[in-house]
């Protein structure tokens, strides 16, 4: 059995006294997709922010359990945020480039630390940008503004942003709901082809998403974890019946 590359244990978070995760367990496998569903304010962005540590941020957050990447938690006073945020990365429903070229959009965490060389910085933009599947549509444009492109484009450059640092984890929240369903299905076969490489959490609204590229789902319901397997069976078998429930659309 494949070891996962991140484990959360018996996690729960407040927001002052207000409890938004109760108690979360979930295991996460390299190089699958793992999506989080459930309808609004049920804890699954919550819990991917959490991750990250972007809750550390909010200082009514109070965190118990544990998080484990690479052996380690996550949540101990040795660990370096923005190490950990460099191999665990973010994707956000907003597409946000910086307000720069496309070119210095991808390099931004590289420069950041201190790679000046142009040849491994024109490689990694290179790279990334086949990676996030837009490299033909950018290749002769990459000094105009990162700003001037479409959403979806746009989206796909925060992407490659987030590649360019070669993470082993990528967390995405929402990422093609501001966007047409062209663009989000670009989007969705390049988190597909990303997977031979890196593991993705996807929080996700379309039960469509979830069931085409996804191969383990959790449900999410008033901050528990109610039922969390392998996609195939939890949309064609659940366990609950509020999976069911909100699979089938009765609610959410």
């Amino acid at each position: 059995m494949t070891e996962p590359i991140l484990s959360v244990k018996d996690l729960s978070l407040y927001f002052g006294k207000k409890k938004a995760l109760n108690s979360i367990s979930m295991d996460f496998y390299p190089n699958e997709i793992t999506a989080l569903i459930g309808p609004s304010g049920s804890g699954k962005s919550t819990l991917l922010r959490s991750i990250n540590r972007m809750n550390d941020l909010n200082p009514d957050a109070t965190l118990t359990g544990t998080i484990v990447y690479n052996g380690h938690n996550i949540y101990s006073p040795r660990t370096d945020t923005v190490d950990l945020r460099k191999e665990i990365g973010m994707v956000f429903q907003q597409p946000n480039p910086f307000p720069m070229s496309i070119y210095e959009n991808v390099v931004y965490g590289l420069r950041l630390k201190g790679i000046k060389d142009k040849k491994i910085l024109d490689e990694t933009v290179e790279s990334s940008l086949k990676g996030a599947s837009i490299w033909e549509e950018v290749k002769d444009r990459l000094h105009d503004s990162a700003l001037g492109l479409s959403g979806g484009q746009q989206q796909r450059i925060c992407v490659a942003r987030v590649l360019a640092t070669s993470p082993n984890i990528i967390l995405l929240d929402e990422p093609t709901s501001a966007l047409d369903p062209i663009s989000a299905g670009k989007i969705e076969e390049t988190l597909y082809g990303l997977k031979d490489q890196y593991t993705l959490l996807i929080v996700t609204r379309s039960m469509q998403q979830a069931s085409r590229i996804s191969d383990r789902t959790g449900f999410f319901l008033g901050g528990d974890l109610i039922e969390y397997g392998k996609t195939k069976e939890m949309f064609l078998n659940p366990k609950h019946k509020e999976t069911e429930d909100y699979i089938t659309g009765k609610f959410g």
